[in-house]
């Protein structure tokens, strides 16, 4: 089993990528961890929202592998405590042998695909944040989640 996390668009932002890429190196001691970023579409803005959301999806489900445990980073998502993703991550990795998947889509969310094709949603907070920030928030969460798992001092509680 490894963690994916797509995304889409580059991370524009060099202190957001460095802070990125520190936790991501950090959780690579605990798990497999690949993240895919996905190209902006060019010439997005002759699109409309919803056909943007379509090409983005169409793009996403190429990357994805049916037996995927596919988590949506939605505003609309499923909110957890540090602690209770920690559990949700726990739970896949001891009774599931599937990758688990969490995708964190463009501006403007997710194609009605997309959301009949996921297992679940998850949201990050009820602010909103820039889908930049959302990189780092989420690299972050996952890293603490790793460290609750092994109870180490990372976390307090």
């Amino acid at each position: 089993m490894q963690i994916r996390i797509i995304s889409i668009g580059k991370t524009d932002e060099h202190a957001l990528q460095i802070l990125i890429e520190k936790y991501l190196n950090r959780l690579k001691h605990y798990i497999s961890i690949d993240w895919i970023v996905i190209p902006d579409i060019k010439n997005r803005k002759n699109l409309s929202h919803s056909e943007q959301k379509l090409e983005e999806g169409k793009r996403i489900l190429n990357k994805i592998k049916a037996q995927d445990h596919l988590i949506l980073l939605d505003e609309k998502g499923k909110q957890y405590t540090s602690q209770h993703f920690s559990k949700l991550i726990e739970n896949h990795i001891h009774f599931q042998r599937n990758d688990l998947v969490f995708v964190i889509g463009g501006p403007y969310g997710f194609s009605n695909e997309m959301y009949q094709k996921a297992t679940e949603k998850l949201s990050i907070s009820k602010m909103t944040f820039s889908h930049q920030m959302v990189r780092l928030f989420f690299a972050e969460q996952l890293y603490r989640a790793f460290t609750i798992l092994r109870k180490e001092s990372y976390h307090n509680e």
